[in-house]
């Protein structure tokens, strides 16, 4: 913004043709600016997949507490822009277009909410929280991509996690397990391709937080009959 104010001393009259005319060449150019620079960029849209859990009844009722690391990943998967792989061999991303939070923190978020809501564990806390935990469930975040499978015209939100649910007290892994989960976009449009990785994260949270309730609970079946010395 240009603030006009009186000059404390008169200018003789001759400069001002010189002046003015410096202005105008000054608009000029950053008419011409404005014309011959580059385009607007495209505003970038964030997107922010907010999952909702329920409960499987069949679910055990864990007496047991439970810590959760944050998802494992390389930098190129977990990464605010959206992956997509149009061949095998070929990463790109969507243009403007971007994830809200990371995948790991995205898959992290939902498994806590998931089991904290599920009402069947005793305690559940991100790792470092400070509950005594007695399992810690460790996770390797492998795929978090839209997927252009061969022969296919629309693609699939590919969600790939290794769990491991480890036991606290001798730092054994008690159960271990791979988790894939691929659901295919209505159109490829990326609201659409949102709307998939959502569906991917709704059923691999499901997967994983029924899994570890079932192991842990099957371990603790185990444990309790060993004698303790």
């Amino acid at each position: 913004m240009t603030t006009t104010r009186a000059l404390s001393r008169p200018f003789a009259a001759k400069p001002w043709p010189l002046l003015a005319a410096g202005l105008a060449a000054v608009l000029g150019l950053s008419s011409c600016s404005s014309i011959l620079g580059e385009k607007p960029k495209t505003p970038t849209v964030q997107y922010a997949p907010d999952p909702r859990v329920q409960a499987d009844p069949s679910w055990p009722n864990a007496n047991w507490q439970l810590s959760v690391s944050a998802p494992n990943a390389a930098r190129m998967i977990d990464s605010l822009r959206i992956a997509v792989r149009p061949s095998g061999n070929e990463i790109q991303v969507y243009k403007g277009a971007a994830w809200a939070k990371l995948p790991s923190s995205m898959i992290e978020d939902a498994l806590l909410r998931t089991l904290e809501d599920s009402g069947k564990i005793a305690a559940i806390a991100r790792q470092g929280a400070g509950i005594a935990a007695d399992y810690k469930l460790v996770l390797d975040m492998r795929r978090f991509e839209s997927d252009y499978a061969a022969g296919v015209t629309l693609p699939a939100a590919v969600i790939e996690i290794n769990a491991k649910l480890m036991h606290n007290s001798d730092q054994k892994v008690v159960a271990s397990r791979t988790f894939l989960q691929s659901s295919p976009a209505a159109t490829v449009e990326v609201p659409d391709v949102i709307q998939a990785f959502e569906q991917s994260l709704e059923s691999v949270t499901g997967q994983i937080a029924g899994w570890t309730l079932t192991s842990g609970d099957a371990h603790e079946k185990t444990h309790e009959k060993t004698p303790r010395r």
